[in-house]
């Protein structure tokens, strides 16, 4: 969860009238002032009104909806004999698993002295666990991606009519991942939009997501927090103009440097991130993929090992990406240069996190040059190029694997073959 004093305004977490069991959660955790997002919406959300949020990642929406949906089970406690099992109260509905289970987890901090129970139901994890779960426990907030909810409804494992509240998290992303048809699914099976209170909340609204938005909500109260600058204020960012041929060198020679403890590198594609894991093993980087196709069990375990310093440098998607939220990321490496503006901000704020300085570095070579103009536009500053030094240009200790391109048979890995994209969207 993210509450960073620097960027806090005046409202205090005590003065919002909460639930002491709450407050004192709250307390433990670190927060006492609000960030901006938490102190324009809570007062309308814990009023009951439904609202649309716009948020990026890191300004503290999840605590927000979370502490409004956790006060609201405190004030209107149905009493235990009168609960069943498979009908949560709270629903909150996020595209990825990493993201749900970072909910799940925020929640759990702040149900620590509630006694609510909090559930999962993500791909990619035992199946049967969450299903023993759903039918057998009386289940406060759920938290789930949409594919594995729609397999639980349709097994009747878990039934919505009961909702008093539906969030929806990072609207924008689900879309972007073609998940909406499965959480209009989804919403068909909630309590009607005027028996509960719905919150959604997006990184950025096109007129796709506020259709979506206004069909889904009523009477909302729409909140934009434009965040002050959007790309990190401790990153140092510095872009290389580079040959293609050159990145993979210079990755390897800066990766060698003390100073990088701890290093993200984002690559565009699955299969590009595959070669540069196996290119940079091959330099003897101890180094691990985090992607789409990566089993949620080995994802969790890498992600563990990164934290605890026996992997250094994790390569990761985009999608991949937005779910680590490891402090100590010393390094952030664009490989690539994201297509998408909005996507160079979520990778360099995996870096400077908790008041901490990062540094960003980016590969401009002959293919991804034209990103930076929009990039630039989008972060409203210029960005630092420079030519690497010498000792970045060093050979690599080993000679760099070569590999014969356009042989790969029909219908592997391809976005709709087996482990493409329709598949993991499937299974999410």
């Amino acid at each position: 969860m993210t509450s960073d004093p620097k960027h806090t305004g005046d409202l205090r977490f005590s003065e919002l009238n909460l639930d002491k069991r709450l407050l004192d959660a709250i307390t433990a955790i670190g927060f006492e002032y609000c960030t901006p997002i938490q102190a324009e919406t809570l007062p309308w959300t814990l009023a009951c009104e439904d609202l649309i949020g716009q948020a990026q990642t890191g300004t503290g929406k999840t605590a927000a909806f979370l502490i409004t949906a956790i006060q609201s089970l405190l004030e209107t406690p149905i009493p235990e004999n009168d609960r069943f099992a498979s009908e949560p109260r709270v629903l909150a509905l996020a595209p990825t698993r990493e993201l749900a289970m970072q909910i799940a987890k925020d929640a759990e901090q702040l149900c620590q002295h509630t006694g609510h129970n909090v559930v999962t139901v993500v791909g990619g994890m035992n199946y049967d666990k969450q299903r023993d779960q759903l039918q057998n426990e009386i289940v406060d907030i759920l938290v789930a991606t949409p594919g594995r909810l729609i397999d639980f409804l349709g097994s009747q494992d878990v039934f919505l009519d009961q909702l008093d509240i539906l969030i929806l998290d990072e609207a924008d992303r689900m879309l972007d991942m073609g998940f909406i048809p499965d959480v209009k699914r989804i919403i068909r099976k909630c309590t009607p939009k005027d028996e509960r209170q719905t919150l959604l909340f997006s990184a950025t609204f096109n007129q796709d997501v506020l259709n979506l938005a206004s069909m889904w909500t009523s009477n909302a109260e729409f909140v934009e927090i434009e965040p002050e600058q959007k790309t990190a204020e401790r990153v140092e960012q510095t872009v290389y103009l580079v040959g293609d041929d050159e990145k993979l060198p210079v990755l390897v020679n800066f990766l060698k440097r003390p100073e990088v403890e701890k290093a993200l590198v984002f690559a565009n594609r699955r299969d590009q991130c595959r070669d540069l894991e196996e290119d940079l093993r091959n330099q003897g980087v101890k180094v691990a993929l985090m992607s789409g196709e990566i089993a949620q069990n080995k994802r969790l375990k890498t992600l563990d090992q990164f934290k605890k310093g026996s992997i250094q440098v994790l390569v990761a998607t985009d999608v991949a990406g937005r779910g680590i939220h490891v402090n100590g990321v010393t390094h952030v490496f664009n490989y690539n240069l994201p297509e998408n503006a909005e996507d160079y901000v979520h990778r360099i704020g995996r870096t400077g996190r908790a008041g901490k300085h990062g540094v960003s570095i980016s590969f401009a070579g002959e293919d991804d040059s034209f990103s930076l103009p929009a990039i630039e536009s989008y972060i409203s500053q210029k960005l630092k190029t420079a030519v690497p030094d010498e000792a970045l240009m060093v050979p690599m200790d080993n000679p760099p694997i070569t590999r014969k391109r356009g042989r790969r048979p029909q219908g592997q890995g391809g976005r709709g073959g087996p482990g493409g994209r329709n598949q993991r969207q499937r299974r999410n």
